[in-house]
């Protein structure tokens, strides 16, 4: 999940290379995650948000786990991309520009790069800095009548495109089911922000995990390999090396359970036995089994995700999900 921003956009990066159009940084505020794990630890349900996941480890982590026998959804949302790339091309049209919130590796995009040659620009948003860089760098060069020009920042957040976008026709791209880790209310507010960037004209492609046998879900969540469990714990880790904490994660483990009644996967971090933390200067205390709950990952029917991204100010325009019903791909137009 996306990074926290602040307010006002630093100077273009001066070490980038020429390969890129542009490299928007809007920094890091270490206040802000500061802030979070203070009042997430603090609270009578502890918590912490998702987007502290991606450090440089978190995020290749996540690659790791795409690639997992369990995890279904990279997969098959690649197999619609392919199966399905010429269609999304010609809806994209000539000359316009891509822009993907939360682009992790460039993995997936690079199928409707291959497909669109007539694309003008594209604009991936990440908040992994070096993962962004090195990810975009390589996508520019391999792809050189593309204007690619790199934002790094937390989507959620009021953001200025560069020029590349300025100047055409934007389309969105969301892959990954990562609307599923917004609390709905959030999910709703997130895509009518992205329908005001993408502006009139504009439309988007966004990946949606679909309701299913809760097996599949769970084993999707933990893997027989542990790369689920390590992706969870690095963000003890990383409040370690970043706020001063005391966190011993082998006396915490990775848990996810299917919540039914919320439609969603949960994930926690549960503590193996009572014991006293310090973080950020301030001391935090767990019971044995309380948890720390890390992310939520809701699933969808086609029907209820239609009506929320209209909600949003999108038309619905069309739909491709693959023969075991496990995922599905969107295609909006902005309203």
């Amino acid at each position: 999940m996306p990074r926290e921003t602040r307010d006002t956009v630093s100077p273009t990066v001066p070490d980038i290379p020429e390969v890129l159009a542009d490299f928007i940084d809007y920094g890091h505020d270490a206040d802000t995650f500061q802030h979070d794990v203070i009042t997430g630890l603090g609270a009578a349900r502890k918590a912490i948000p998702p987007k502290y996941f991606y450090d440089e480890r978190g995020s290749r982590l996540f690659d790791a786990i795409c690639a997992l026998p369990e995890y279904y959804p990279t997969r098959t949302e690649v197999a619609l991309l392919r199966a399905h790339a010429a269609e999304i091309a010609a809806l994209l049209g000539s000359d316009a520009c891509l822009v993907e919130f939360g682009c992790g590796s460039l993995t997936k995009v690079r199928v409707l790069l291959d497909a669109a040659p007539d694309l003008g620009g594209f604009i991936p948003i990440d908040i992994s800095r070096e993962h962004l860089l090195a990810s975009a760098v390589s996508l520019a060069a391999d792809h050189p009548g593309v204007e690619v020009a790199a934002v790094c920042a937390d989507f959620t957040q009021p953001i200025t495109l560069p020029p590349a976008a300025a100047r055409r026709r934007r389309v969105g791209f969301f892959p990954g089911s990562t609307i599923g880790n917004f609390e709905p209310r959030d999910a709703l507010a997130f895509l009518r922000t992205a329908a005001r960037q993408l502006g009139t004209g504009g439309g988007m492609v966004i990946g949606v995990d679909l309701v299913k046998d809760a097996e599949v879900l769970r084993a999707a969540y933990n893997d027989s390999r542990g790369v689920t469990a390590a992706f969870n714990l690095n963000l003890l880790s990383r409040i370690n090396r970043e706020l001063s904490g005391s966190f011993e994660p082998r006396h915490f483990r990775h848990e996810a359970v299917w919540n039914a009644d919320d439609s969603r996967i949960e994930m926690h971090l549960i503590s193996r036995r009572a014991q006293r933390v310090h973080a950020c200067g301030r001391s935090f205390a767990f019971a044995e089994a309380e948890t720390i709950h890390t992310e939520n990952s809701y699933k969808y029917t086609v029907e209820g995700f239609k009506a929320l991204a209209e909600q949003a100010g999108f038309a619905h325009r069309r739909v491709w999900m693959d023969g075991d019903g496990l995922f599905s791909l969107h295609y909006l137009d902005v309203a």
